[in-house]
């Protein structure tokens, strides 16, 4: 009985460890992607990259790789639309 036991806590260690290790390392993937458009609103707001960096917690050269042509898909979100409706 004190072998199953141990074995079982033995089996039990190994798995949190495999699932803690799973965890971080699923959040450390995550930490090179930001959202260009809560950029672009900071930009609209008048902050810096180097704010903007600092308030998201990202590089300043990640922060400018997200200026420049909207991706959204939605061309004209900001300005007049043309044509007829």
């Amino acid at each position: 009985m004190t072998g199953t036991l141990r074995k079982l806590a033995i089996g039990a260690a190994v798995g949190t460890t495999i699932l803690a290790g799973a965890i971080s390392g699923c959040s450390s993937l995550n930490q090179s992607h930001i959202d260009c458009n809560v950029v672009r609103l900071q930009t609209d707001a008048g902050r810096s990259d180097d704010e903007i960096a600092s308030a998201i917690g990202a590089s300043v050269s990640d922060v400018k790789a997200c200026h420049g042509s909207e991706t959204s898909g939605n061309k004209t979100s900001g300005g007049v639309q043309s044509g007829n409706y």
